[in-house]
C-alpha cells in the first residue's frame, strides 16, 4: 500500500516538473492590433454638444481618460482622448462627444464623459463580421452604475476628464 503510495507522489510530481520545464520557452509575441477606424464608421455622428464658453476649459482642449478592458484576456488600456476624436482597439471603437466635471466648489464632485462604444460582432458563426453600436451616453467615475457598458467582452468606463475652471489656479493646494 505504501509503494503504491509513494508510486503516486513521484508519478504526480513528475507531471509538475514536466509541465514547469514547458514554462521556461518564454511568452509568445504579442498579435498586432488593429487601430484603423473603418471608412463607413469614419464620419462623426457623435450629437452636438454645447457649452458655456466662459466656463472651465473650452471643450476641444479637454482630455478624457477612458479605461477599457479585454475580459476574454484581462487585458485593460487607459485611453486618453479629446472630445470629437474615435479610436479603435482590435474589435471595439470608442468615440468621445464631451467631458465635464464640476467646479471644484460644488457638491457632488462629478466626473462624466458622453462616449459611444461600438463593437465588431457576428450574428451567428460562419457571417461576416458587423459593427454593432453597444452603448451611447454619459458614464460617471463617481457613479459606474448609473450607467453601464454592458457587454460579455468589454468593459468601458471615465478615469478622470482633465480640464480647469477660471481661478482653479489660485487655490491653495
Amino acid at each position: 500500500m505504501k509503494r503504491l503510495r509513494l508510486a503516486a507522489a513521484v508519478a504526480v510530481a513528475g507531471a509538475g516538473l514536466l509541465s514547469l520545464a514547458a514554462c521556461g520557452s518564454g511568452a509568445p509575441e504579442p498579435e498586432a492590433e488593429q487601430t484603423e477606424i473603418p471608412e463607413e464608421l469614419a464620419g462623426s455622428d457623435l450629437p452636438p454638444v454645447e457649452v458655456d464658453p466662459g466656463l472651465g476649459t473650452p471643450l476641444e482642449e479637454r482630455v478624457a481618460t477612458i479605461g477599457l478592458i479585454n475580459k476574454r484576456n484581462n487585458i485593460s488600456r487607459d485611453i486618453e482622448m479629446k472630445p470629437g476624436e474615435s479610436r479603435r482597439i482590435d474589435d471595439v471603437i470608442i468615440r468621445l462627444a464631451a467631458c465635464e466635471r464640476t467646479a471644484p466648489w460644488e457638491t457632488p464632485a462629478l466626473t462624466g464623459a458622453f462616449v459611444q462604444v461600438l463593437v465588431q460582432e457576428r450574428e451567428e458563426a460562419g457571417s461576416d463580421p458587423e459593427w454593432k453600436r453597444i452603448f451611447s451616453g454619459w458614464l460617471y467615475k463617481e457613479a459606474p452604475a448609473v450607467n453601464v457598458v454592458e457587454h460579455p467582452i468589454y468593459d468601458v468606463w471615465v478615469k478622470d476628464c482633465a480640464m480647469s475652471f477660471p481661478g482653479e489656479e489660485d487655490t491653495p493646494s
